[in-house]
């Protein structure tokens, strides 16, 4: 049901390989349209004659599409087939590309940049589902995962150097024009090494009435946090997050009446599940939000060239690469799973804590961005394969759900980290503006939120290696054995994983 059909044996043959590469790539390609246009909205403003203030619906008009429909496009895939969907949505992300290379104005820009976000928060959910489902259970699918951890992490931490360089060699506009081979060639791809679909769900509901609800709060969410940021915009940003928490109350009450849920309890019963998603939320948070103030300072304040500044952040796509790998290796050699990534979440957080307590008294030297930037990756790439690989250690069926779920909280990180550092940052120091201090206060806001989140993950990793009996009673809601489709599996850690 909803299988790929025909697929080959796990792991075996080249053609399996070739497919992950794929949609790696696929991810890589999503998540970099988040961060691409961070070091180009000067250019792209000026040259599209408009006010800074549509700076900020360029920047977060893919977000707030990714962010928004990544639950219904989980769902899509669900029903209609995992390939046919990425298909699908790689199409429509270069028709996307394609309004936004063309555009005559800022309005067009931003239509062009929330049609690719909705292609990719369809294509995200189905390329992750099919990549757990041709690797094969143990270290290939832990490759695979860290495989792909890493390239969302280096994808998020390459849109700044790769927007900025194109924009200071060529033209903004070459960014989006380069989409197009690139959906192309991945199209054909995975076309020929990715198996057919298997026959239709049709009894899957796509829960549309959730769906929908669900993607308002998530989009009153992101706009409501980039406006808050803004001197002029905090009336209308408090009221967009209030309307968000009322959609989120609303989507609550419409989903559990729902046939089929956007969110099973089920699954998000799952501990795992949740400590991932937090995991991913903490990420991107404490990441993005301190790079995007970098930018700001480098360009704004310091007068760099986005060529310069994109330099300046090389270390942190380097240093991804890296982290992951290193990731992947100690998963494959260290301990039982799911405490090894929770260790491995709480180093890489405490590593980015290091990255942004770093800024803080160097950010003006030559070498102080470039030094926290590599610190800063390492740590990621330390945490986000270890938080993917386990808030997706769920059976087969929910893995697209997961998926949407953690990529999700990812997304939510950035808007509300960029939000609240540019907050803390225009009241101390006055960035975004020309000529002003380092946003100190702003960056030692991101150095306690990812303490404070290395700390409670250490926590738990303490807690989770201390052996306990395996609780047979109505108290374990059995949500996690659902989840990962064992019985009465308990934890790696000898305790049951419980809700």
């Amino acid at each position: 049901m909803g299988e790929p059909r025909g697929a080959p044996a796990p792991g075996s043959g080249r053609r399996v390989g070739v497919a992950l590469v794929a949609l790696c790539l696929v991810q890589f390609m999503d998540v970099l349209g988040v961060t691409v246009v961070v070091t180009s909205l000067p250019a792209m403003l000026a040259s599209l004659h408009a006010p800074e203030s549509f700076g900020s619906l360029i920047a977060t008009g893919y977000a707030m599409f990714f962010g928004g429909l990544l639950m219904l496009g989980a769902r899509l895939g669900d029903r209609y087939g995992h390939r046919r969907t990425i298909l699908a949505s790689l199409a429509v992300f270069a028709v996307g590309a394609l309004v936004a290379a063309t555009a005559p104005s800022v309005l067009a820009l931003a239509a062009g940049r929330c049609l690719q976000g909705a292609a990719a928060a369809a294509s995200v959910p189905s390329a992750l589902r099919l990549l757990t489902t041709l690797t094969e259970e143990g270290q290939a699918r832990h490759r695979a995962i860290a495989a792909w951890s890493a390239a969302g992490a280096a994808a998020g931490a390459s849109g700044f150097v790769v927007g900025g360089i194109v924009t200071d060699l060529t033209s903004w506009r070459v960014i989006f024009w380069a989409y197009l081979p690139l959906a192309a060639a991945l199209v054909a791809v995975i076309a020929a090494s990715v198996p057919r679909d298997g026959s239709r769900r049709q009894a899957e509901s796509l829960n549309l009435a959730g769906s929908a609800i669900f993607t308002a709060a998530v989009m009153a969410f992101v706009v409501g946090a980039t406006l808050i940021a803004q001197a002029d915009g905090r009336v209308a940003g408090g009221l967009l997050l209030a309307a968000c928490v009322a959609l989120a109350g609303g989507f609550v009450l419409v989903d559990r009446r729902a046939v089929a849920p956007l969110l099973p309890p089920e699954l998000i019963r799952s501990r795992r599940l949740r400590q991932g998603a937090l995991a991913s939320l903490l990420n991107t948070a404490t990441t993005s939000s301190a790079i995007t103030l970098v930018t700001l300072y480098l360009q704004n304040s310091l007068r760099r060239t986005p060529l310069q500044a994109a330099a300046s952040l090389l270390p942190f796509s380097l240093a991804v690469i890296g982290g992951s790998a290193l990731a992947a290796a100690v998963q494959r050699r260290a301990g039982p799973p799911r405490l090894v990534a929770r260790r491995l979440i709480a180093t890489g957080l405490a590593l980015i804590a290091v990255s942004d307590a770093v800024l803080i008294p160097v950010a003006a030297l030559a070498w102080g961005v470039p030094l926290s930037a590599a610190v800063g990756g390492a740590g990621i790439g330390l945490s986000a394969v270890a938080s993917t690989g386990l808030g997706t250690d769920v059976a087969p069926h929910w893995r697209g759900g997961a998926s949407g779920i953690i990529n999700t909280a990812a997304q939510l990180g950035t808007a509300v980290g960029i939000a609240t550092l540019l907050l803390v940052a225009a009241a101390t120091s006055g960035i975004p503006a020309p000529r002003t201090p380092p946003p100190r206060a702003a960056w030692a806001v991101a150095v306690l939120v990812a303490a404070a989140g290395a700390a409670r993950f250490a926590a738990s990793a303490r807690k989770g290696g201390r052996p306990r009996p395996v609780r047979q009673d109505a108290g374990y809601g059995g949500s996690d054995r659902v989840a990962a489709g064992g019985g009465g599996r308990s934890d790696d850690s000898g305790g049951a994983d419980r809700g």
